[in-house]
């Protein structure tokens, strides 16, 4: 679990838009999409590994994983929610 000191200064470290801990429903469904191979980073490669869990941008568009309770705040390695068409 993030701590929720740390959680309350995270932003987006593109648009500067407030983060919060994505639920357990939306981590499920990009497990699922993991597993189908179409989700993908916003470098432009695809994700292999399950999510443990996530921060998720305020505009719904973005998720920044979190890997053994740490936020990984990189740009390149945030996760594109949105259906890539």
């Amino acid at each position: 679990m993030v701590d929720l000191e740390l959680l309350k200064i995270l932003v987006c470290p593109e648009t500067k838009e407030p983060v919060a801990l994505a639920d357990s429903a939306l981590i499920e469904q990009l497990n699922a999409r993991i597993q189908e191979q179409t989700l993908l980073r916003k470098d432009g490669k695809p994700i292999t590994a399950p999510l443990e869990s996530g921060l998720l941008r305020a505009d719904g568009k973005v998720l920044y994983p979190i890997r053994d309770n740490i936020p990984v705040m990189l740009i390149p390695e945030a996760v594109l929610v949105e259906t890539q068409t």
